[in-house]
């Protein structure tokens, strides 16, 4: 399983007040350990305050929750997660919230590597070894018939950024 980072817009159409945002948060929040969900950082955004420069922003304003909230959440499947923080969210705040860019979290693990491999719609044999230095090297064995679909250094570049580590694509 994978660690999504997961964004909603709950107020689109920035009509609810720094009060509203926070008593939405507040039954949201009531809600949320039963999915296993973790809100994350909760600073205004300097979208939230307006542009630079321009009038003074209340201090109530400043303190209230952001209008795009990020929840933390291990899932398999995180479009159906999405959808259903989405209807949380509407029913806290009484809005439209709109689903966001979904990012995830890597640890470097086997699932991280399969995770990666998934989102480009393959599957592969991963294994790991050591270095003479004692340093992981991952193996991901592909099918030489997915790599006539996704080039290989698409594959690999991915691999070694979401693990952190050297990747070594096997071909069967």
């Amino acid at each position: 399983m994978r660690t999504a980072v997961l964004r909603i817009d709950v107020d689109p159409g920035r009509e609810l007040t720094a009060g509203q945002r926070a008593d939405g948060l507040a039954a949201l929040q009531a809600e949320l350990a039963d999915q296993g969900a973790e809100l994350l950082g909760l600073r205004v955004s300097s979208a939230d305050q307006g542009l630079a420069g321009t009038a003074a922003v209340s201090s109530a304003e400043k303190d209230a929750p952001p209008r795009e909230l990020q929840f933390l959440l291990d899932t398999a499947d995180a479009e159906a997660s999405l959808s259903t923080l989405v209807t949380l969210c509407a029913r806290a705040f009484h809005t439209a919230p709109q689903p966001g860019v979904v990012t995830y979290l890597s640890r470097g693990t086997d699932d991280d590597a399969h995770g990666v491999l998934a989102g480009f719609g393959l599957r592969g044999a991963v294994t790991r070894s050591l270095d003479d230095d004692g340093f992981d090297i991952v193996h991901v064995r592909l099918r030489e018939d997915d790599l006539r679909r996704v080039p290989e250094s698409r594959i690999h570049t991915a691999l070694e950024a979401s693990l952190n580590c050297e990747v070594r694509i096997d071909i069967d």
